[in-house]
């Protein structure tokens, strides 16, 4: 009798490249959603995490954005339909150095390639990502296409051009991308993955009206796990509309909340901010987080630009100026706050970035408005900043007495 073992040699894949603006082109594997033609023009950033990709890829501050993670192996945990941050994938490309062939996780449904396959996205594996993050650290975020179109249809040279015209981050509003179209109620919680020491509450106790730039559904869980009453409501809403709510008492809180782009680029949202904030007839209890931090800012007159190669990951050492502890977050953006300017424009810094300085946080000295660059709803971590979701629910408490 004879017994025959089954080859699990990996079938020889398709052949995927990443350009760049600098003339670099990087040859790999391709996965997710190969055989389409597709070429995928964005900016190429990194990201640290070494966990958590799947909350990366569905985060809409990706948005316009080719993905790169340094950790070596991704893909181990596979997929499933619960660690989420929005309804899709948001990413324009993934790049990894190596796809885990196989995937262990009791919560998981499907594998990384397939869920990328059935949101239309391409990724590219083979790929030394940590002396990719090293060049994007030196030259900074660079223009990137990324594709598996035979060399023999588009040749690297062509590829590179395109990359080359690929328009910059600087300018762009990509917010009516991702946000909400029309009004919307949120009730989900954060049920059984509530971390310790969260206040929570089934009584909803204060309503908050939740400016949608595009955010993430952690933000929406935190909020309502504390007692909110969670409203969203387009990013251009108007401020006679923000007013009139809350001079007739439907909400206690206005929430800002993250999203994709140059902040600078979003002009109604600043707009209806700065009407909002700079009204001396009443105040508006309001917390901002990550462009919803930038947007406040630029409505009280301070200005913003854009970094080098961003904020990328879930270990960024954070100084609260207040407490003078330090708290280590989670963060993705590649714009930040002039100090300078804040200041000038009458407002107090309250986090500090101690990795380059940068501004990560402030508060109106007058009225209970603040906010934060980073994300202190953080999935998979670090939890060291989810008291500012308590300081938001405080101070809508205080304006209630």
């Amino acid at each position: 009798m004879s017994t025959s073992t089954p080859s699990h040699r990996p079938t020889k894949k398709p052949l995927a490249r990443l350009a760049l603006a600098d003339g670099t082109v990087l040859h790999g594997s391709a996965f997710g959603a190969t055989g389409k033609g597709l070429i995928a023009r964005a900016e190429v950033v990194f990201n640290t995490a070494v966990c958590g990709y799947q909350e990366s890829l569905t985060d809409p501050s990706y948005t316009g954005q080719i993905l790169v993670q340094t950790f070596p192996l991704i893909g181990n945990t596979g997929t499933n339909d619960e660690d989420v941050e929005s309804h899709k994938v948001q990413v324009s490309g993934l790049v990894i150095r190596e796809l885990a062939r196989l995937h262990s996780n009791y919560r998981a449904n499907s594998d990384l390639s397939s869920y990328l396959a059935k949101y239309n996205v391409l990724g590219i594996e083979g790929v030394d990502t940590r002396a990719l993050t090293k060049k994007l650290r030196t030259t900074g975020s660079i223009q990137g296409v990324l594709t598996d179109v035979p060399i023999s249809v588009q040749s690297d040279a062509q590829l590179v051009e395109m990359a080359k015209s690929n328009p910059s981050m600087a300018g762009q509003n990509l917010v009516p991308l991702v946000g909400c179209s029309s009004a919307a109620a949120w009730s989900e919680d954060l049920g059984d993955w509530t971390p310790t020491g969260v206040p929570s509450s089934d009584q909803k106790k204060f309503r908050v009206l939740a400016l949608d730039c595009g955010a993430k559904r952690n933000i929406l869980r935190n909020l309502t796990e504390r007692g909110c009453d969670v409203s969203l409501v387009p990013h251009d809403i108007t401020a006679d509309e923000i007013k009139r709510r809350y001079k007739a008492g439907e909400i206690d809180g206005l929430f800002i909340s993250n999203g994709p782009g140059d902040p600078a680029a979003v002009d109604k949202t600043i707009a209806t901010l700065r009407s909002v904030v700079n009204d001396s007839q009443f105040t508006v209890p309001t917390f901002g987080i990550c462009l919803g931090h930038q947007l406040l800012a630029l409505a009280i007159g301070a200005a913003t630009y854009k970094l080098k190669f961003g904020h990328r990951g879930i270990n960024q050492p954070i100084l609260n100026t207040l407490s003078g502890e330090v708290e280590i977050t989670s963060q993705n953006h590649g714009f930040a706050v002039d100090r300078a300017s804040l200041e000038k424009a009458g407002a107090e810094p309250t986090h500090i970035h101690l990795n380059d300085q940068t501004l990560a946080g402030f508060r109106m000295k007058n009225k209970p408005v603040f906010s934060v660059q980073y994300h202190p709803e953080a999935s998979p971590g670090p939890h060291d900043s989810s008291y500012l979701f308590d300081e938001f629910v405080s101070s809508m408490a205080a304006a209630k007495r």
